[in-house]
């Protein structure tokens, strides 16, 4: 099959006019067409012929080998580390894939054209770049000399249809126990620490909590209030979100930071910079408060954009905050700047700090450990400490240096 379908796909290539935009009836004529002339040669059944031709299709027009996982539903992650190294997660499990690229230029242009979908460019001079699939799915992607063994693509499926908490258990994201834990009330200036490993279900907790995904079984209440009888608008805009990855617009700092409150006086937002330890950054830049940002805040550091990030959630003076793996990306001495900043920014509020390190913690009112999507532990730092389960094992693995 591999080598018939290279000499088909040398055929197509050897007819396409690449120099001009192909329309997908051109294209799929020329694909019938060289199937056809191969077919004279070989015995190719209409099965495989619908294979190729779809195959021929993906490499030319879409995203090659790739193309299958993203229509794939059950398929949530993709991991390509060079052209033959592919792992997904499918359910909820990760599993290597048995497909690989023909080369590593074609992982390359692949890449390539995941850029070029939202006017990014990315080659040896500035190998890494952060984008999104039209569908709104995230993707990362990292290039050689950064990436040692070729190209390096992350995509994370983004779906446009509400998952359903049903859905989400039969997936494994999060078991019903878990689902349980979210019908609990959340008591006023409480703050909760939730941990756990990669995709122990702690990010599925904060889409349940905005309603990015509407709970089917049990409730979520606020106040008491079932978080269903709550407006989306009403409850987004009493809730600020510090994420790992942050979202920063091309346009000036002070309207970024604006953005969560437009009505905000002038100190108000100086008040909100200098509690979050950026206003004398801001100062120190060429503009001050008026310096252009690039898209996604690009011509900042990491440390930065986490820092206007926080100082955006202090204007907005939300009820309830959720810091989601705020400080996962940046170094140790930045991480103590942004811990700071969030330390002033949980006072007397609601707070759900979800993450799997554990240096933001301690002083937490309530920690809940979750593993492989259930709750494993809950309790204080000292308590679960003394337990020497889960919570016990991680704090050992980061903080003494011992393999658990």
């Amino acid at each position: 099959m591999e080598e018939l379908y290279m000499n088909i796909r040398k055929l197509v290539y050897e007819r396409l006019d690449t120099g001009r935009d192909i329309d997908d009836a051109e294209l799929y004529q020329v694909i019938d067409a060289c199937i056809y002339e191969e077919s004279r040669n070989v015995v190719i059944p209409i099965r495989q012929k619908e294979e190729l031709k779809k195959r021929l299709y993906n490499s030319i027009k879409k995203l090659d080998i790739l193309q299958e996982l993203l229509e794939d539903d059950s398929v949530t992650e993709i991991m390509v580390n060079g052209s033959d190294s592919i792992f997904i997660e499918r359910n909820g499990h990760m599993e290597k894939w048995d497909k690989k690229f023909e080369s590593v230029e074609r992982l390359s242009d692949v890449a390539q054209r995941i850029a070029a979908m939202s006017n990014r460019m990315v080659n040896e001079a500035s190998p890494v770049a952060d984008t999104r699939l039209s569908d709104g799915s995230r993707v990362s992607i990292v290039l050689p000399p950064v990436a040692i063994n070729g190209p390096v693509i992350t995509i994370r499926k983004f779906y446009d249809t509400p998952l359903t908490i049903e859905r989400l258990i039969e997936l494994e994201s999060i078991t019903a126990e878990a689902a349980e834990f979210l019908s609990r009330l959340v008591k006023s200036r409480y703050n909760i620490f939730i941990s756990g490993g990669t995709g122990s279900g702690k990010t599925t907790v904060v889409n349940l909590l905005m309603r990015f995904y509407d709970v089917d079984s049990g409730e979520i209440l606020i106040d008491d209030v079932n978080i269903k009888d709550i407006d989306c608008d009403s409850l987004r805009r009493n809730t600020a979100i510090v994420l790992q990855d942050t979202v920063l617009f091309a346009d000036s700092i002070e309207n970024n930071l604006r953005y969560s409150n437009s009505s905000a006086t002038d100190e108000q937002m100086y008040m909100a910079a200098r509690m979050s330890n950026c206003d004398s950054m801001i100062r120190k830049m060429p503009q001050g408060y008026d310096t252009q940002l690039m898209s996604e805040g690009e011509n900042i550091s990491q440390g930065q954009r986490q820092l206007l990030s926080i100082a955006r959630a202090f204007l907005a003076q939300p009820k309830i905050l959720i810091l989601d793996e705020a400080t996962s990306s940046v170094d140790t001495r930045t991480e103590k700047h942004i811990q700071d900043a969030m330390v002033k920014l949980m006072k007397d509020r609601t707070s759900l700090i979800i993450a799997h390190r554990l240096s933001t913690i301690q002083d937490a009112d309530l920690i809940v450990v979750m593993d492989e999507g259930r709750i494993a532990e809950t309790g204080s730092h000292a308590n679960l400490l003394a337990k020497k389960g889960k919570y016990y094992q991680l704090y050992m693995t980061q903080f003494a240096g011992c393999a658990t």
